[in-house]
């Protein structure tokens, strides 16, 4: 069989074997084969002009798909950085892709928590650093061109030269009255420029929201109390979360606290000191009224009983009531000591309601105490059994007004007066 190919003279033949344009062609090809081989010399004519593959031989192909490029990966503080302030946020960014994974830890292995946001291009701690501490930080992080890498970087705090600790009051679990101030004693005083942000990291809430405001009472306490006296039968719940604040140059917060408390009936107390008489009211109604007396007058004033909201500081069944502790020498004629029942404490300076039989003709009659209040045994009792720490007792009737500080004495200012000693206040 022979496969004929007409030239250009018209008639030319060429047999199944042989050669054509350099290609060799066997002659056992099938006829499929030669279309083949006839069709590839066409086109290696066409591209390759009348001589055929051209003397330079067959083009090269070449790819040009991209070698993938990593994303970029920054942590702050950087690698290696010491002395890192409690208070500054670890920060993990890239650009070129996003963050797939961050893991904080310190060398024992507790994590620190954190978030990243919605677009996957930052992650950012949530919570205060611990003192003196070494941190590892891993990011995972996947390129736009799709490649994954891992990153480490370490970091080290700081040593605080001084810590400071908070004690509140109330403590946790106690039911008080509606009086009770909310009290964080620091056992460091805070400086003037760190007040504000000691206060943005101390939290009083309730579920009616009750309003109200903190004031420092000194630069190691600061109070808060509502605006009006608390509704009863309300639950409190206090945060002091002092890690990793700094309250004065070098002295560092390094613990948080968690305080629930409640207050319980609204018992509110008033002391006609004119009239010697004590009507206690509870949740707005009169449930007793007990004849009284209280400080004396004379020698110079000093006995006369303040006018003013007091609270209930404290409660002993028993106590001794020394004099020599509110500045009676015992030579004085003065001095006294004397052991009483249900005494409950309403001054810093030593104003208590307490039993007191030996003044029994006087109660209700005449004032004959060094500042006290003084009730029958029985009455001091029942009293006692009906009040608690934080129950209100306001007294009038006296040109002797209570001193700032000297008890719980949120109560004898307005609301106004008492927000203006807020760092916070506008």
């Amino acid at each position: 069989m022979r496969v004929s190919r007409r030239g250009a003279a018209g008639g030319d033949e060429w047999p199944l074997g042989g050669r054509y344009g350099g290609v060799q062609v066997r002659s056992s090809t099938t006829w499929a084969v030669a279309a083949a081989v006839a069709g590839l010399l066409a086109v290696s004519g066409c591209q390759g002009g009348a001589g055929g593959l051209g003397a330079s031989g067959p083009t090269a192909v070449t790819s040009s798909t991209p070698a993938p490029v990593p994303a970029v990966v920054t942590v702050t503080p950087g690698d290696g950085t010491q002395q890192v302030r409690l208070d500054a946020p670890v920060r993990v960014d890239v650009s070129g892709g996003t963050l797939t994974a961050v893991d904080v830890r310190d060398a024992s292995g507790a994590p620190l928590p954190g978030t990243t946001d919605p677009g996957g291009a930052t992650w950012t701690s949530s919570a205060p650093l611990a003192p003196a501490t070494a941190y590892t930080v891993r990011a995972t992080s996947t390129s736009t061109s799709g490649l994954t890498q891992d990153s480490t970087s370490t970091l080290t705090t700081l040593a605080p030269t001084t810590q400071v600790a908070a004690s509140v009051a109330p403590r946790a679990g106690w039911t008080v009255g509606v009086g009770m101030p909310v009290i964080v004693l620091l056992d460091e005083d805070v400086a003037d420029d760190r007040r504000a942000e000691v206060e943005r990291h101390l939290a009083v809430t309730t579920p009616a929201n009750v309003e109200g405001a903190w004031h420092w009472v000194s630069a190691g306490q600061v109070q808060w109390r509502p605006r009006e006296y608390w509704p009863a039968d309300t639950p409190v719940h206090v945060d002091v979360d002092l890690a990793g604040v700094e309250v004065a140059p070098g002295v560092w917060g390094t613990e948080n606290r968690d305080i629930d408390f409640r207050v319980g009936s609204a018992v509110v107390s008033t002391v006609d000191i004119q009239n010697h008489t004590l009507t206690m009211r509870e949740n707005g109604q009169v449930i007793n009224t007990i004849p009284v007396t209280t400080g004396k007058s004379g020698s110079g004033g000093k006995y006369v009983t303040r006018s003013g909201v007091k609270v209930i500081m404290s409660r002993e069944s028993e106590r001794t009531m020394d004099a020599e502790t509110t500045g009676v020498s015992p030579d004085d004629p003065d001095y006294y000591s004397l052991e009483v029942k249900y005494a409950m404490r309403l001054t810093n300076s030593g104003e208590f309601i307490h039993a007191a039989p030996w003044s029994v003709g006087s109660q209700g009659r005449a004032n004959v105490s060094h500042g006290c209040t003084g009730m029958s045994t029985a009455d001091a009792k029942w009293m006692f059994e009906h009040s608690k720490v934080g129950d209100v007792v306001e007294f009038v009737g006296s040109d002797r007004g209570m001193e700032p500080g000297n008890g719980y004495t949120a109560w004898n200012m307005s609301f106004e007066e008492w927000k203006a000693a807020s760092a916070l206040a506008a």
